[in-house]
């Protein structure tokens, strides 16, 4: 589709033949619309999973048989984790949580109301909630989402040209596909950032980050050359 937002449609920001999540991704203009609706896909979309491929471990709960899960993860329903996933010691999933094809969620990471796609890497120590990670984008070690303001108000997202109001009270971050995130960055509530854009170790991001680009600081964020 043209854009003419400066702040991204779900459209611009994903390859939605990388999840198993597409039917409900594809139904929003602007990703965060779905958040509310991820617990009721997962319930519905379990129960129509071909048991020789995903195991119903009850709870809502579905784990391809090939994944695999450390002894020490908790995971919660309702929950997906697809082929090949790998979900590793001391993780914490706490449930409406969709994790892709050969995505990684790592040591002492917590997951909560989130879709990862297809090779997502939280691999070390990261928050995700209320958000959503475009396929193959990767958080850095302590990386983590921010989901709500400190004043509990809703949350806005805002670029410098246009702000739309998105009556949440939490939302995360979006991701879009071949994101890179640094190690230990802070991604404040309604955070978006553009496919195949780049975030600096140690930053705090607030807003939209457009696609192809390097976040160095609030006041600098450059186009990649190519």
């Amino acid at each position: 589709m043209s854009q003419t937002s400066s702040i991204p449609h779900t459209s611009d920001l994903f390859d939605t033949t990388y999840t198993i999540a597409a039917d409900l991704i594809t139904k929003s203009i602007y990703p965060w619309d779905i958040l509310d609706e991820i617990k009721d896909f997962i319930i519905y979309m379990g129960k129509n999973l071909d048991p020789s491929i995903y195991e119903d471990r009850g709870d809502g709960i579905y784990i391809a048989r090939d994944a695999k899960i450390a002894p020490t993860a908790y995971i919660g329903g309702p929950c997906i984790i697809d082929s090949g996933a790998e979900i590793r010691h001391c993780a914490y999933i706490r449930g409406s949580a969709i994790v892709g094809r050969g995505a990684v969620v790592g040591n002492s990471c917590e997951l909560k109301n989130c879709i990862l796609f297809d090779g997502v890497q939280v691999p070390h120590f990261n928050y995700v909630g209320d958000s959503i990670l475009g396929h193959k984008s990767h958080m850095g070690a302590g990386a983590v989402t921010s989901n709500v303001k400190s004043d509990k108000t809703l949350i806005t997202v805002k670029s410098p040209a246009e702000s739309i109001a998105t009556e949440r009270k939490k939302l995360g971050a979006i991701l879009g596909d071949n994101v890179e995130v640094g190690c230990n960055s802070v991604l404040c509530p309604g955070t978006i950032i553009g496919r195949n854009s780049n975030v600096y170790p140690l930053s705090r991001v607030r807003g939209v980050v457009p696609a192809d680009s390097i976040f160095k600081s609030a006041d600098n964020i450059v186009p990649k050359i190519k």
